[in-house]
């Protein structure tokens, strides 16, 4: 059987106390849904809010000097927003991942339905990783490192490419959903500007909010 998960890249959680986060691993990769802990929620917001922590520059405006809003900051007024990861397919038949590459970012996700109905090669990063995505015909072919000529594989039909690509977006909103819950939980003030870049870097449309006290 063959599986697709939206993911996200991990760093361990060290010193971080803005809000509480599970204990993963370094360069771990957390599936995104709605079925995370709290806790788990809360290491995939840190992660994207750290993605995009990079210092002011031209007309953005300067850092708050509260700790919290200073490392919202830049999720919160970038125009481009970066989460590293992407999708991760998994043949279960022969224990072969295609892994997301270090030129891939959750905000680019779409690029997969482009591909799907465009045909075009699709390339999530560069040497010494360089993960493919080919078209031929009713075939799809993602290979797992395209430097290496005798490369694993993993063939699937275009069709069952979008009801993957379908069951990945479903995670996506899945875990949107339950990333607004929790904002209006563990950031109070925060959460509607929070919701609303979190929707822009997973593209898609801003839930509904209540209204903020």
């Amino acid at each position: 059987m063959i599986v697709m998960h939206p993911v996200l890249e991990i760093y361990a959680p060290d010193g971080f106390d803005l809000w509480p986060v599970a204990e993963i691993k370094s360069f771990g990769r957390l599936p995104l849904s709605g079925e995370l802990s709290p806790a788990e929620v809360g290491t995939a917001m840190m992660r994207i809010a750290g993605c995009n922590d990079i210092d002011p520059d031209g007309d953005r405006p300067p850092r708050p000097a509260a700790a919290l809003d200073s490392f919202l900051h830049g999720l919160l007024t970038f125009d481009n927003l970066f989460a590293a990861g992407g999708l991760r397919v998994t043949d279960h038949s022969t224990g072969v991942t295609f892994l997301p590459g270090c030129c891939d970012g959750l905000e680019d996700w779409r690029d997969w339905y482009q591909f799907v109905d465009g045909g075009s090669l699709l390339r999530f990063g560069h040497d010494p990783v360089s993960p493919v995505a080919e078209r031929f015909g009713d075939t799809v072919r993602l290979t797992v490192d395209a430097e290496q000529s005798d490369s694993p594989v993993i063939e699937l039909s275009v069709a069952e490419l979008r009801d993957l690509l379908a069951g990945a977006e479903r995670d996506l909103a899945d875990f949107l959903a339950l990333a607004a819950d929790w904002s209006a939980r563990h950031l109070p003030g925060h959460c509607t500007a929070v919701t609303a870049a979190l929707a822009r870097v997973l593209d898609l449309p801003t839930p509904a909010m209540p209204p903020e006290p």
